[in-house]
């Protein structure tokens, strides 16, 4: 049979000690930490650096005027009603600085993918052999604004824009 050696009190005694002690430099430094963080300015430099790091970070700010181009719906692939197919990029300017309108863009994305492809689909046929692309973007602008609450488009590109002809 194997016997166990137990350990000696002593060195439990001083074991837990060290422990302790451990865990207590750990709540104050921490403290500390908090304290200073707390107190500090927001644009103070770091207390430490870091070798091959930067000195100060570069934040990158959006300007007023930084206007993109939204092109998120892709190329839309519409049936049309004379079994032809309609092939649409459509894409427009926003302001990247408004972050709110700029998720409620991303977030109706399959939204503006249908309103496009019922307006066009909905088209008569001898509509779709002369169409007037003006009154079209119109439109579906008209329909775009009335889906959106946190900003309006102002101006609408078709881009890509062919019609394959089912009777081919």
């Amino acid at each position: 049979m194997k016997t166990f050696k137990l350990p000696n009190e002593k060195t439990v005694r001083i074991v837990y000690i060290v422990l302790l002690s451990i865990a207590a430099l750990l709540i104050v430094l921490i403290l500390i930490g908090t304290i200073a963080g707390l107190v500090r300015q927001d644009n103070a430099e770091p207390l430490i650096k870091f070798s091959g790091a930067p000195a100060k970070s570069k934040k990158i700010s959006q300007s007023e005027d930084d206007i993109r181009v939204f092109s998120g719906l892709g190329r839309l692939r519409i049936p049309l009603s004379n079994s032809s197919v309609l092939l649409l990029s459509i894409a427009f300017p926003y302001s990247a600085s408004d972050v709110t309108f700029t998720e409620e863009l991303a977030a109706k994305i399959s939204e503006f993918r249908t309103i496009a492809a019922s307006y066009f689909s909905a088209l008569p046929e001898e509509s779709i052999i002369q169409l007037d692309e003006d009154a079209a973007k119109l439109e579906i602008l008209r329909r775009f604004n009335a889906n959106l609450r946190l900003g309006q488009i102002k101006t609408l590109y078709f881009s890509d824009m062919l019609v394959i002809d089912a009777g081919l």
